[in-house]
């Protein structure tokens, strides 16, 4: 018998588990896991790393039996499913996903919709009776396909998207009906063939065939690799890919997609936290195309969802013994779990999480220092703005990452890497965020943008580099051609001075005066537990009185080196 490459999901079993992260991934052993834990999981398989390393060894090719094994378990998804990949009667769609052993929100691919295409649209209204749905769906995959299988610009895509919001006078993609979805599909066919030459790939086995070479592709894509550059992230063989039954939740108003947090990423208050959009698929939210609302509404939209979340929420802390970012989707008032992941975290955050699951149980205090990073602890010895400065707000969004950043405003990546070089301060102004401006934001003091929410690609790989970040401030007007935003009559152009307050959503003109921040209790708390397990006697260098007080206060156990000369001069 040859090697095995896939492990199915779903249905309450799973060939994998949390414990097989580095075959499976982090997405696919968690899939397995939730799918073990009795979660609502949609089943599909997930196709090892080991295939990915395989891949890059063997000038892009694939072991000799995988094709007949993937045939297999689509066969199995289809009969779990009753339904068929390509039926032109009850078709079965799938999302093809990427997911490495270290979490890297954003930076590889992911299709949705997979397996549609003319015929199968036909039956997916027919089978579903919703035709707007049916044709949303399309629209969602043509673009999708074409951007990671194709590498077709997804901005070509969204400008057609806000012309013809612009032509019918609405706001939202929501408020699109059936014929100007149609409308959508064919000038996205087009924009295709444009761009390829071709026609649409209309046969679901090469579609599936091509994602997946797409996915395995994107681990070496410039944003992946500097991603693993920036997180000293080494040693990995690649992505695994995740292909999983779809489920909607842009199928009218009793369905949903969702991203949630077990405690809150920015305070680590033990509360649930996050975001949902009604009538949304999942990669939505994420990119920040809509700005969502808090995961409080739900409670009042649909309480029994909520309840289940709660739930859940509980189930995967007491499994994992970490705060977890959770995806979910609502398809016509069911709930659907589709990934679980430790969620990224301020440092504030990470201090009160690890002080709290110590209290309630969940981990020993040992664990509780290990769990943070060194270099988190200096975000919280960074300045905030003083509160007694007079300010001219300008602005609010949402309060994404917290922090306190001024800097020249910058609209694109590239430029806030060049400045930054220089050691100028930047703040860098997008729309929203994409994967691609990762090296930007390292490189930036604070972000803003004008969509998304606390879960966006923005807010949450903000959240990770400690970067200031305010969202969703939809009075910001931003125009990328003449490198400005407007806002409230006001006019702020590329090089000018802007403050964010990543902690209150503020955007202020000029450069805000800062102080040293207090530290919270929790600092101290951890820091006397860490002085229970450590072996090494820590003193500073301090040159002034004010120096050594300030090291005491840190707990600093004495002077290491003092050198009078700063005394006198």
């Amino acid at each position: 018998m040859g090697n095995k490459y896939i492990y199915s999901f779903g249905n309450g079993k799973a060939e994998g588990s949390a414990g097989m992260r580095a075959f499976l991934g982090g997405k696919g052993a968690n899939l397995a896991e939730m799918s073990n834990l009795g979660l609502p999981v949609p089943p599909g398989f997930t196709i090892s790393a080991d295939v990915c390393k395989y891949y890059y060894e063997n000038n892009q090719t694939y072991p000799a039996e995988l094709s007949e094994e993937v045939g297999k378990y689509l066969n199995r998804l289809e009969e779990t499913m009753r339904a068929g990949f390509g039926d032109t009667k009850n078709p079965l769609l799938v999302s093809v996903r990427s997911g490495a052993a270290a979490s890297m929100p954003g930076m590889m691919d992911t299709v949705l919709n997979l397996g549609l295409n003319q015929a199968t649209l036909r039956a997916l209204i027919n089978k579903t009776g919703n035709e707007r749905f049916a044709w949303d769906a399309y629209r969602r995959f043509i673009s999708m396909f074409s951007n990671v299988v194709m590498g077709i610009s997804r901005d070509k895509f969204e400008h057609e998207v806000e012309n013809i919001k612009k032509k019918v006078r609405v706001k939202n993609d929501t408020e699109l009906t059936t014929k100007h979805l149609q409308e959508l599909v064919e000038k996205f066919k087009d924009i295709y063939k444009k761009n390829t030459g071709e026609n649409l790939i209309d046969d679901p086995r090469i579609q599936l065939q091509k994602a997946i070479d797409a996915v395995f592709a994107s681990w070496n894509n410039p944003r992946a690799i500097k991603y693993r550059q920036l997180y000293n992230i080494k040693g990995l063989p690649g992505t695994a890919v995740n292909v999983q039954a779809m489920v909607f939740g842009n199928m009218g108003s009793h369905s949903a997609t969702g991203v949630c947090f077990t405690r809150n990423p920015s305070t680590g208050e033990n509360a649930l936290y996050g975001e949902f959009l009604i009538n949304a698929q999942g990669e939505d939210v994420v990119a920040g195309i809509r700005t969502p609302e808090s995961i409080s509404n739900l409670q009042k939209e649909m309480p029994r969802i909520y309840n289940e979340i709660l739930r859940y929420k509980d189930i995967l802390e007491k499994r994992y013994k970490d705060m977890q970012d959770i995806e979910f989707t609502i398809q016509e008032g069911k709930l659907y779990m589709l990934q679980t992941r430790n969620g990224k975290r301020t440092a504030e955050a990470a201090m009160k999480i690890a002080v709290d699951m110590v209290n309630e149980g969940l981990i020993d205090k040992k664990m509780a220092v290990l769990r943070i990073d060194p270099q988190q602890l200096d975000q919280i010895l960074h300045p905030i703005f003083d509160p007694k400065a007079k300010k001219v707000v300008i602005a609010t969004g949402l309060p994404a990452s917290p922090g306190a950043a001024t800097g020249k405003v910058v609209f694109n990546a590239e430029e806030a890497e060049n400045l930054a070089a220089k050691n100028e301060k930047v703040i860098l102004v997008r729309k929203e965020t994409s994967p691609e401006d990762v090296a930007g934001m390292h490189a930036a003091q604070g972000i803003l943008t004008c969509r998304g929410g606390m879960t966006s690609h923005a807010a949450v790989v903000a959240r990770g580099m400690g970067r200031c970040c305010v969202v969703g401030a939809s009075d910001v007007n931003v125009d990328y051609k003449s490198q400005r935003f407007s806002v409230n009559g006001k006019i702020v152009k590329r090089g000018d001075y802007i403050s964010l307050d990543g902690s209150m959503g503020e955007v202020m003109m000029g450069r805000v005066p800062t102080i040293e921040p207090k530290l919270s209790g929790d600092f101290a708390v951890l820091m006397g537990w860490a002085d229970e397990f450590r072996k090494l006697a820590v003193r500073t260098n301090a040159d002034t009185p004010e120096d050594a007080v300030k090291a005491r206060a840190f707990g600093a156990q004495g002077i290491g080196l003092c050198r009078t000369e700063h005394m006198f001069f």
